[in-house]
């Protein structure tokens, strides 16, 4: 997409709140991978789902600096529960100022430690869970984390396109097979409901039958 064009989504969209272009803008500033965050229009897309959905309970696997994290925790029940894992303890430290400085710090848990492994020590049931962490990890992300979404509950997960070298099969390094398995995996999951949206890196919305 142009940048012209990618203005104008923007322009014509709701507009960011005050502590999202805070993050945001730091990010690109202060941070290394700073396109991990999600932006405007993709951070708009998940709140909107998350108020569509209404749920008590949110997994999140990877936070980042928490853009994600706050554009879905805007979408809870108001005494719902987002619970976001991230596995750099220094970047989960800077997410976590962030959420204190947002509305929504009473409703976010930062768990900090490998998702695979956190998971199932979280034991919980979840009504959306949002996967933006590890790329090499996905397909298991997936395997870990199916039995503890609801019946009806949703998943998402973004970078399922990975700048279009799934398409590449001269790409082999272990993140783009990873993102391929994943994608299969998914596509053959007859107990999912999906589609795949070429949204910024590609997003898949899939719901548990």
């Amino acid at each position: 997409m142009n940048i012209d064009l990618d203005l104008y989504l923007e322009h014509h969209s709701s507009c960011e709140l005050p502590i999202l272009q805070k993050i945001y803008r730091e990010t690109q500033t202060r941070y290394l991978n700073p396109r991990m965050a999600c932006g405007h229009i993709q951070g708009l897309l998940l709140t909107f789902l998350t108020r569509m959905i209404s749920p008590s309970c949110v997994l999140e696997i990877g936070t980042y600096t928490g853009y994600s994290a706050i554009c879905l925790a805007q979408g809870l029940k108001s005494d719902g529960i987002l619970y976001t894992i991230e596995i750099d303890d220094e970047i989960a430290e800077i997410a976590q100022q962030y959420f204190d400085q947002s509305d929504y710090s009473k409703n976010i848990r930062m768990v900090v430690g490998n998702a695979i492994e956190v998971i199932p020590r979280l034991n919980r049931m979840y009504d959306l869970i949002y996967i933006d962490g590890e790329k090499r990890e996905y397909p298991q992300y997936l395997d870990t984390c199916l039995p503890y979404l609801k019946s009806g509950g949703y998943l998402i997960a973004d970078n399922v396109l990975w700048d279009g070298k799934v398409l590449d099969d001269k790409t082999n390094d272990k993140a783009t097979m990873s993102v391929r398995l994943f994608n299969e995996k998914i596509k053959n999951n007859p107990s999912l409901d999906k589609v795949l949206l070429p949204l910024r890196d590609g997003l898949f919305l899939c719901r548990k039958k």
